[in-house]
This record gives C-alpha cells, sequence and structure tokens, in this order.
C-alpha cells in the first residue's frame, strides 16, 4: 500500500493544486468522503464545502462551490466550478454566492425547488465552516 497519491485541484481559472496527498477530504453530493492511497475507482459531484488535502508539508483547505472528484487507487483529481484557498474566502464571497443561487432559484418549484434550497443551506453551512 502507497503512502501518498498524486492530488490535483483545478477551476476554470486556475490550477489550486498539485501534490502528493495522503488523504483528501471531500464534500461530496452525497455525502462527505475521505479518499486514500490505493481507494477504488469512484467519480462523485461536490456541494459546497471545504475541501481538505493532508500531505506531507501538512493539511490545506480550499472552499469549492461544486464540481467533480474522480478518485483512484493512485490519485484524486477534483475539477471545481469555484476554487478557492479558505483562508481568502470572504463573507462578500459567500454573500454574492447566495445571491446568485436566490436569484437562480426564482420561480422553482418541486424538485428543483428542494435542489434550490439544499444548495442554499449548504453555502450557510460553508459559512460557518468559514467563519465568515
Amino acid at each position: 500500500m502507497a503512502d501518498t497519491m498524486q492530488f490535483d485541484l483545478v477551476s476554470p481559472e486556475r490550477r489550486l493544486a498539485s501534490h502528493l496527498a495522503s488523504e483528501v477530504h471531500i464534500p461530496g453530493a452525497d455525502g462527505d468522503m475521505t479518499a486514500m492511497p490505493d481507494h477504488a475507482p469512484i467519480i462523485t459531484t461536490l456541494r459546497p464545502g471545504i475541501l481538505s488535502v493532508t500531505g506531507p508539508d501538512g493539511t490545506d483547505n480550499y472552499a469549492v462551490t461544486g464540481g467533480f472528484a474522480e478518485i483512484t487507487s493512485g490519485g484524486t483529481s477534483v475539477l471545481a466550478e469555484k476554487a478557492v484557498p479558505a483562508a481568502e474566502m470572504t463573507g462578500a464571497d459567500i454573500d454574492a454566492l447566495v445571491a446568485d443561487a436566490e436569484a437562480a432559484a426564482v420561480g422553482h418549484s418541486g424538485a428543483s425547488k428542494d435542489m434550490s434550497d439544499k444548495l442554499l443551506a449548504d453555502l450557510a453551512a460553508l459559512r460557518t465552516a468559514l467563519g465568515v
């Protein structure tokens, strides 16, 4: 069993990380999960939350708003809709995300309303996790 795996985090704006990691805590749409070396292959969608990466140099935290994670035995690749180092996320950033989500939810009903409400709840939880 390997001690580390390759980790890559990219967003449409830039590549945020590419290094070895011993574990990656992922805010999956169906629940949190931790990827480690030799993990079974899986692809999951992300929900807004904190992505934590533990490597030889310590733990790095990133705020993500959605996207996909591909986990294989040799690595984890995350393609995030939006990702920033958690320390750089501000209350104004969260406010803008909430405003966009609320505007997009106007007129939704049924399952679409449920998804919109879930997104808003996830953004509120992200705000709490970040302490902003």
